[in-house]
């Protein structure tokens, strides 16, 4: 039997999510309809008040409501530090340990040649001009330790060596493969506190 059309159509949407397959996609649609309609209509508004008010911050690409965000206006932040993630989901992985006090550079992504991703379609040219024109004394490079995160890290180090800083890397207590967001505080924590300088 198929779903009605309204349903089916439900079903197909969060079915494009990530993660979500065909069936927890049903159970989320199903979920939703028979939740109470201002509740439904509370969530509609969330979505489209979410992507109406949300944008990259004109300094570091964070994701916030505000330009600048709140990270880059906080007077109580280390300036001279800035800590390169690859998404503004890693950046709030990494604020969630209380151990770091720097700014932040988010990339929005990875150089990843197979996806016909490269240097020029992230924010690299923007991370170089931050640090041309601010007096920053290190740089912590805060990428997934996959082979997309490999590549941008080298990448980044090889054009940040002339700028004579600190350059450093967060310490591998993350296993091989995995993504920042989906680590625990006390690995991200350890990550950030033993993170070296890259030679």
């Amino acid at each position: 039997m198929q779903y009605t059309k309204p349903l089916a159509n439900l079903i197909d949407y969060f079915q494009r999510l990530p993660g979500i397959g065909p069936k927890s996609a049903q159970r989320i649609a199903f979920h939703l309809l028979k939740m109470p309609k201002h509740d439904v209509e509370k969530f509609a508004q969330a979505m489209i008040t979410a992507k109406e008010t949300i944008r990259y911050c004109d300094i570091c690409f964070n994701m916030s409501a505000t330009n600048p965000c709140e990270i880059c206006s906080a007077t109580n932040r280390d300036n001279s530090v800035i800590c390169v993630c690859a998404e503004t989901k890693d950046l709030i992985a990494i604020e969630n340990t209380n151990e770091y006090k720097g700014k932040y550079h988010v990339l929005q992504g990875l150089i990843s040649p197979i996806d016909g991703i490269g240097a020029e379609d992230i924010r690299i040219k923007e991370l170089l001009h931050r640090i041309a024109n601010n007096d920053i004394k290190e740089v912590i490079i805060a990428l997934n330790p996959s082979v997309e995160g490999e590549a941008t890290s080298l990448y980044l180090t090889k054009l940040l060596k002339p700028f004579n800083i600190k350059i450093s890397r967060i310490a591998f207590g993350l296993p091989i493969g995995s993504d920042i967001e989906y680590a625990d505080e006390i690995t991200l924590a350890k990550a950030i506190e033993c993170r070296r300088e890259i030679n």
